[in-house]
C-alpha cells in the first residue's frame, strides 16, 4: 500500500500540473450576446432548450461557452471555439485570420460570411433576432473541411470551411466579427429558459470533444517505458523462481521430517494443527515465501520514481536549456519518462516552428548581372570578428583566438565594407529590416535604371494587403511570408508599397508617391509556380511584372536573356548552396492593341463554363512570354538557433530525423537540405508522389532496389510472413542500404502507402533511408506514421512539434470507427517534446518535455537522457543483485537448519537492509553518477548507442545479476560457515553460535555490496562520499547500539544479542573472513570489468578509450564554422501554401469603406 500510495501522488502531481494548465485556457474571457443561446437538436433525441432574450453584450468564461451561443470576437483575439462567422468589420464580412495553433502556418487566410448574416453587421437587435437553423456535419479532425447548411428565413444556404472559423485560430486586422458557436471544446448539457433563437442540428451521436483542435488533440495515454514494461516481467520471473525455491525447500522439509524429524519431536512436537509431514511442508512452504520475499523488489518501483524524480530536476534546473529572450526554462512535465531519452532511435519533427523560426529575410539579390549581399565566406568572418550586437570583440590574448590583433584589425575592413545599412534617408522603412552590403543602397541613390524596375516589380508583383492604422506605420498581411519578405525589402530601399484598391496600387518611389492602374493579376498556384501582374505606369505604358520558380521562368525569358541568363543562374547556384529559398524576376512591355486582344481572351476563359481551369492557363501562357530577366532574389528562411549541428549531432548518435509538416513540398526540401538532413553528398533521392495503390508501390519498390536488391529477392523474410500471419504486428529487422539516400513522399501519396501491406512497403523503404520527408501531412497521418514506426520497428520514438497539428503525434489521436475496433486509436510517440515556439501553445500543454528551442534536443538525450538511463540501468543491476546477494543466503542456509524456516540474520538487519543500510548509496548512484561529464558526451555522441540497443540492462543482464547474486550469496554463507565451524576464541570459548555466525555474515554481506556499488560508481562527489561510506559507518554504529547491553537489558524480549558485536568483531578471524568474502566476490566483477574490453569489446569502449586519451592530451577547441552545401540544388520557392489573394484582390472586397459602419442599434435603416 505505501509503494502504491506514493506512486498515486506522484501521478497525480503531476495530473494536477495539466489540470492548472487547463484551468488557465478554460478561464479565458470571451465577449456573449445573452440572448444569443440557441436551442441545440440532435436527430437522435429531437428535443430542443430554449433560451431568453437580452440585448446586450457579457463578459463570460470559455468553459461556459454553448452550442448556439453568438459571440464577439476582437483584432488579436484567439477563438474560443469552431464559430459560424456572421458578420465582421471589414467589407463583406472578410475576417482575416492566423492558423499556426493548427495548422502551423503563421500566413494569413481568409473567412467571409454568408451575405444574409452579414447585413446584421454589429446590429445587436437583429443578431439577438436570428432565428436560423444550422444542420451540420458530425465532429472530426479535418482542418480543411466542413459541410452544413443554414436554413434562415425559408431558405437554404451552403456552408463550408470558409464560413467557419475554427478554434485555435487568431482574428488579425479585423476590429471585430461576430460568430454562432457551432462546436464547443465538449458536449454540453444546455439549460436556458424560453423562446429559441437558433437551431444548431448535428448528424452524431457520440458525446466527446468535438472542435477541431480538440479533435486533433487526441486521447491522453499514460505512457510507460520500455524498462517499466521489462521490470514487470522480471518481477514475474522472480516471482515463480521464488515460487520454485519455496517449493524445493518444502520437498526439502517433507524428506528431513521423514528421515530425521521423528528424533527431534520430543524436544520440539508439532503443533496440534499438523497433522503430518505433508501438512508441515505445506507451511514451510509459506514460511519460506515470507521469509525470501525480499527477493520481489516491492521497495523497486518507490526507488524508481524517485529516481526519476530527481533525474527530472536536473531537467528543470539546467541552465543551459533556459531561453532568456523568452525567460523560459525546460520543464519535465512528466517523471516517467526520463531514462526513455536515452533509447530514442527516432524523433519525428515537425517543420515550421520547430526547426525554423517561420521569419523570412531578404539575404541576398542579383540585378542585371550584379550580385549583391554578403558572401558567404565573409559572412562566416564578420560574425567571428564581430559580437551579435554589430560591435567588435577586442579580447586580447584569449586563448582559442591566436592572432586576436590581426583577426580585428581584418574585422575593422571588413565591417567598414560590411556595415549594415542605413535607412533614415527612409522614413516609411522598417527598423526591423536588416541589410549589409552598402553598394545597394548607393545603386538605389544614384538612379539605376535596373535597380529601381526591379525593386518596381517587387513592390507590384504581389497579393499583399496593407495596413496602416497610424500614419507611417505600415503592416503588411501576407498570405505567405516569402512574399511579405520580399514587399519589405523593396519598402526599405525606397519603393513603398502604400496601398491598394480593386483597381489601383499606390507605391512611394524615393519619396514619390506614384499611383499604378492594375490591370490584372495572374495567380500562382502549384502548377505555374509563378505569378504575375499588369499594370498601367504613371506614363501610359502597360507592363507585366513576373515571379517565379527559375525552372519555370528560364523557358519564358526572351532570346537576348541568354548571357544574362547565364550570370544569374551562377548566382543562383550560390544562393541554393548556401540554403537559400530563390526566385527569379523578370518583366516585359506590351503592346496596347496586344494586351486587349488578351484581355478579351482573358474574360472569356474567366466566364466559361467547362475547362475553365485548362483555358485561363493557355491564356496566361500567351503573355508570359519573351520576359527580360531583371534579376533574382534569395530569402533565407531562418533556422532556429544550432539546428543544422544539433541535427548532425543526433545522426552521429544514430538517431534517424523525419520531419512530418503539413508544408509544401518544395518548401520542405529545401530546409531538409539546410538542415543536413539531406546533403549534396547523398547518393540519391527518391520522391514518391503517385496518386494510386499501383504507382505508390512500384516507386517504393524501385527506391528499394536501387537502395538494396537483395531486399526484393523471393526469400524476403517479411513478405513470408506476411503470407502467414498478415494481422500480426512483428518486428521488422534493420536493414543496411549500400549508400546515403532520402525519402519525400506527400501527404496524398502516404493515404495510399498507410493502406494494407503498402504500408511495410513504404517502411522498410523509408527506414532505410538517412532521412525522410512527409510533407502535405495532416495531423492523422502523422500519427499514422509514427504508430508505424513503433509498431514494427520495436524502438523508442520521439514526436517534436510547436502547433497543434502536432499534437496527434505528441499524445495520440483517436482513429476512425471502422478502424478503432482493431487498433483502438493511434498511439502517440514513446515521448512527446514541445516547443514554445510562435505557433500557441498546444503542443506544450500536451507534451511530456517542453523548452523552447530545438538544438536544445541534443541535450536532452545525449545528456540527461544518456545519464538517465545509465543511472537506472546500473541502479536495477546493483539492485537485484543485492537483492539475491542477500535472500538467497537464507536458502542454503535451510539446508544446515532441517528446513524449519529460521532466518540467518537478525530481525533488525533484515528491516533495516532495503530501507537504511543499501538505500542511500545507490540512490546516490542513480542521482550522482556521471560515466563521462556533458562536455564528452556533446563531443562524442557514439555513446548514446547503447541506450537505442538497451544494452546495459536486458534479460540477459538480469540473468548475470542472479548468477552473480547466486555466486555472492555461495560465497557470503560458506566462507563465514567455514570460519566459525569447530572454531574457538584464544581464551578457549566457542563462537560457532549462530548469533556470532549471523553477525559475520551480514557484517560480510553489507561490506560486499558497498564495495560493489563502490566499483560502480565513476563520478565521485561529496555526496557520493557520505552516502556510500557513510552508510557502512552507520551500519556499525546501529550493530553496536542493538546489540548493547543497556538496550537488551531494557527490552529483553526485543533485542536478544546481547554483546554479540562486541564479542564477535574483536576476533581476527572473523575480520580475515570478512576480507576473504570481499575478495572473492569482487574478483569475477573486477575480472569481467578488465577483460570484457579486451575480448568482447563493443563500439562506446572505443570511445571511451579515445575519451581517457583525449582527457590526457586535451584537443583544440573546435571551430565553430558554418556547414555549407557544395552543390548546385535549387530550392524551387513557392509564394504561398495555397492560391493567393488575387481574385479577392480584383473583386475589390479588400477595400476599406469610405465611411466607417455606425452602429445602428436597435435598428438598421
Amino acid at each position: 500500500m505505501v509503494v502504491l500510495s506514493i506512486t498515486a501522488v506522484k501521478d497525480g502531481i503531476d495530473d494536477m500540473k495539466r489540470h492548472k494548465n487547463d484551468n488557465q485556457v478554460n478561464n479565458r474571457s470571451v465577449l456573449v450576446l445573452m440572448n444569443g443561446r440557441a436551442v441545440v437538436k440532435f436527430q437522435s433525441r429531437h428535443t430542443g432548450i430554449q433560451c431568453s432574450f437580452s440585448y446586450r453584450i457579457v463578459t463570460d468564461k470559455w468553459m461556459n461557452i454553448q452550442v448556439g451561443d453568438i459571440i464577439k470576437l476582437e483584432n488579436n483575439q484567439l477563438v474560443t471555439a469552431d464559430i459560424l462567422l456572421l458578420s465582421s468589420s471589414e467589407p463583406y464580412s472578410l475576417t482575416y485570420i492566423e492558423t499556426a495553433e493548427l495548422d502551423g502556418e503563421t500566413n494569413l487566410k481568409v473567412k467571409q460570411a454568408i451575405s444574409v448574416t452579414s447585413d446584421m453587421e454589429d446590429n445587436l437587435k437583429l443578431l439577438s433576432a436570428f432565428d436560423g437553423e444550422v444542420r451540420c456535419e458530425s465532429p472530426n479532425n479535418r482542418l480543411d473541411r466542413f459541410t452544413g447548411t443554414l436554413t434562415y428565413k425559408g431558405k437554404n444556404y451552403i456552408l463550408n470551411h470558409d464560413r467557419l472559423i475554427f478554434r485555435g485560430c487568431v482574428i488579425r486586422n479585423t476590429d471585430w466579427c461576430y460568430g454562432l458557436v457551432v462546436f464547443t471544446g465538449k458536449w454540453r448539457k444546455l439549460q436556458c429558459s424560453p423562446v429559441p433563437s437558433v437551431t444548431v442540428v448535428i448528424d452524431d451521436n457520440n458525446h466527446g470533444p468535438d472542435t477541431k483542435v480538440m479533435q486533433n488533440g487526441g486521447k491522453s495515454a499514460f505512457k510507460r517505458t520500455h524498462i517499466d514494461h521489462l521490470m514487470n516481467v522480471l518481477v514475474l520471473w522472480i516471482f515463480l523462481f521464488l515460487c520454485g525455491m519455496c517449493f524445493i525447500l518444502a520437498i526439502g522439509h517433507y524428506i528431513w521430517e521423514n528421515k530425521k524429524g521423528y528424533y527431534f519431536r520430543d524436544f520440539l512436537p508439532w503443533k496440534e494443527y499438523v497433522s503430518s509431514s505433508v501438512v508441515s511442508s505445506v507451511l514451510i512452504f509459506w514460511s519460506y515465501f515470507i521469509i525470501l520475499n525480499t527477493m520481489v523488489p516491492i521497495s523497486l518501483y518507490v526507488s524508481v520514481e524517485i529516481i526519476r524524480l530527481g533525474n527530472s530536476f536536473y531537467i528543470n534546473w539546467d541552465r543551459k536549456m533556459f531561453y532568456e529572450l523568452k525567460n523560459t526554462p525546460a520543464q519535465a512535465r512528466t517523471t516517467t519518462l526520463n531514462e526513455e531519452l536515452g533509447q530514442v532511435k527516432y524523433v519525428f519533427s515537425d517543420k515550421t516552428g520547430t526547426l525554423t523560426r517561420n521569419i523570412m529575410t531578404f539575404s541576398k539579390c542579383s540585378i542585371n548581372g550584379k550580385f549583391y549581399g554578403i558572401w558567404d565566406s565573409d559572412e562566416q568572418n564578420l560574425k567571428l570578428a564581430t559580437g551579435h550586437s554589430g560591435e567588435l570583440e577586442c579580447k586580447e590574448g584569449k586563448k582559442g583566438l591566436p592572432g586576436s590583433a590581426q583577426l580585428v584589425s581584418y574585422g575593422m575592413d571588413l565591417f567598414q565594407k560590411t556595415e549594415k545599412v542605413d535607412f533614415s534617408y527612409n522614413r516609411l522603412a522598417d527598423p526591423k529590416f536588416s541589410f549589409y552590403d552598402k553598394t545597394l543602397v548607393e545603386a538605389v541613390k544614384r538612379g539605376d535604371r535596373w535597380v529601381h524596375l526591379f525593386f518596381v516589380s517587387l513592390s507590384l508583383c504581389h497579393t499583399v494587403i496593407p495596413e496602416e492604422k497610424v500614419e507611417g506605420e505600415l503592416v503588411y498581411q501576407a498570405q505567405s511570408p516569402d512574399e511579405g519578405a520580399l514587399v519589405t525589402a523593396a519598402r526599405n530601399f525606397g519603393f513603398v508599397f502604400r496601398s491598394r484598391t480593386s483597381e489601383t496600387i499606390m507605391v512611394v518611389e524615393m519619396g514619390e508617391t506614384r499611383i499604378y492602374k492594375l490591370l490584372a493579376i495572374l495567380d500562382f498556384n502549384n502548377v505555374r509556380k509563378r505569378m504575375s501582374v499588369i499594370v498601367r505606369t504613371p506614363e501610359n505604358r502597360v507592363m507585366l511584372f513576373c515571379k517565379g520558380a527559375d525552372t519555370i521562368l528560364c523557358q519564358l525569358l526572351h532570346p537576348s536573356c541568354r548571357s544574362l541568363r547565364d550570370v544569374t543562374m551562377e548566382h543562383l547556384d550560390d544562393f541554393a548552396s548556401d540554403g537559400l529559398r530563390t526566385l527569379m524576376v523578370a518583366y516585359r512591355e506590351l503592346d496596347n492593341a496586344f494586351f486587349q486582344d488578351w484581355s478579351r481572351k482573358h474574360s472569356e476563359a474567366f466566364l466559361s463554363l467547362e475547362d475553365r481551369e485548362n483555358k485561363i492557363s493557355i491564356v496566361y501562357e500567351e503573355i508570359e512570354k519573351d520576359l527580360m530577366l531583371l534579376g533574382a532574389t534569395a530569402i533565407e528562411d531562418k533556422l532556429q538557433d544550432g539546428v543544422p549541428e544539433t541535427i548532425i549531432t543526433l545522426s552521429q548518435a544514430k538517431i534517424k530525423i523525419w520531419v512530418l509538416t503539413g508544408d509544401k513540398q518544395e518548401t520542405a526540401v529545401n530546409i531538409a537540405y539546410a538542415c543536413n538532413i539531406f546533403d549534396d553528398e547523398m547518393d540519391g533521392m527518391f520522391i514518391v508522389e503517385g496518386e494510386d495503390n499501383e504507382t505508390v508501390w512500384q516507386e517504393l519498390r524501385s527506391a528499394r532496389e536501387k537502395m538494396k536488391p537483395q531486399s526484393l529477392l523471393e526469400s524476403d523474410p517479411i513478405d513470408d510472413y506476411l503470407t502467414t500471419k498478415p494481422r500480426i504486428p512483428f518486428k521488422i529487422p534493420e536493414e543496411v542500404p549500400s549508400g546515403n539516400y532520402g525519402l519525400v513522399i506527400n501527404g496524398y501519396s502516404l493515404a495510399h502507402a498507410l493502406e494494407g501491406n503498402l504500408e511495410l512497403e513504404l517502411l522498410q523503404t523509408a527506414c532505410m533511408c538517412k532521412g525522410v520527408i512527409c510533407c502535405r501531412m495532416t495531423p492523422l497521418q502523422k500519427a499514422q506514421v509514427v504508430e508505424l514506426v513503433k509498431r514494427y520497428k520495436k524502438v523508442v520514438t520521439l514526436a517534436i512539434g510547436d502547433g497543434a497539428n502536432d499534437v496527434s503525434m505528441i499524445k495520440g489521436i483517436k482513429q476512425a470507427l471502422w478502424l478503432r475496433s482493431f487498433w483502438g486509436f493511434f498511439a502517440a510517440a514513446h515521448i512527446g517534446v514541445g516547443i514554445s515556439g510562435q505557433e500557441g501553445m498546444q503542443a506544450m500543454l500536451n507534451s511530456d518535455f517542453a523548452f523552447s528551442q530545438f538544438c536544445y534536443l541534443q541535450r536532452l538525450l545525449l545528456v540527461h537522457g544518456r545519464w538517465s538511463y545509465n543511472r537506472m540501468c546500473k541502479f536495477l543491476s546493483y539492485f537485484f543483485y543485492k537483492n539475491f546477494a542477500f535472500t538467497l543466503v537464507h536458502f542454503w542456509y535451510a539446508f544446515y537448519s532441517g528446513f524449519s524456516a529460521q532466518t540467518v540474520y537478525d530481525t533488525w538487519f533484515i528491516t533495516f537492509y532495503n530501507l537504511v543500510y543499501t538505500s542511500l548509496p545507490v540512490l546516490g548512484l542513480s542521482l550522482f553518477d556521471q560515466d563521462v561529464n556533458e562536455t564528452w558526451s556533446l563531443r562524442f555522441p557514439e555513446l548514446y548507442e547503447p541506450g537505442q540497443h538497451n544494452l546495459y540492462f536486458n534479460k540477459k543482464e538480469f540473468v548475470k545479476c542472479l548468477v552473480h547474486g547466486i555466486y555472492s550469496s555461495l560465497v557470503l554463507f560458506f566462507i563465514p560457515m567455514g570460519t566459525i565451524h569447530n572454531s574457538v576464541r584464544t581464551d578457549g570459548k566457542e563462537i560457532s553460535d549462530y548469533q556470532s555466525f549471523s553477525t559475520i555474515v551480514q557484517t560480510s554481506l553489507l561490506c560486499v555490496v558497498t564495495m560493489q556499488i563502490a566499483l560502480e560508481t565513476t563520478y565521485w562527489t561529496m555526496i557520493s562520499h557520505i552516502f556510500t561510506w557513510g552508510s557502512l559507518g552507520f551500519y556499525f554504529c546501529i550493530l553496536f547500539f542493538l546489540y548493547s547491553d543497556g538496550l537488551c537489558l531494557m527490552f529483553p524480549n526485543v533485542f536478544q544479542l546481547l554483546g554479540v558485536a562486541r564479542n564477535t568483531l574483536d576476533w581476527p578471524q572473523v575480520w580475515l573472513s570478512v576480507v576473504l568474502s570481499m575478495v572473492l566476490c569482487m574478483l569475477p566483477v573486477i575480472g569481467y570489468h578488465f577483460l570484457k574490453p579486451l575480448f568482447w569489446p563493443v563500439r562506446v569502449d572505443k570511445v571511451i578509450d579515445r575519451i581517457h586519451h583525449c582527457m590526457s592530451h586535451p584537443l583544440p577547441p573546435r571551430i565553430r564554422t558554418r556547414l555549407k552545401h557544395a552543390g548546385s540544388r535549387r530550392s524551387a520557392y513557392a509564394f504561398s501554401h495555397k492560391q493567393g489573394f488575387g481574385a479577392l484582390i480584383t473583386s475589390g472586397k479588400t477595400l476599406k469603406a469610405k465611411f466607417p459602419k455606425k452602429n445602428s442599434f436597435p435598428f438598421k435603416k
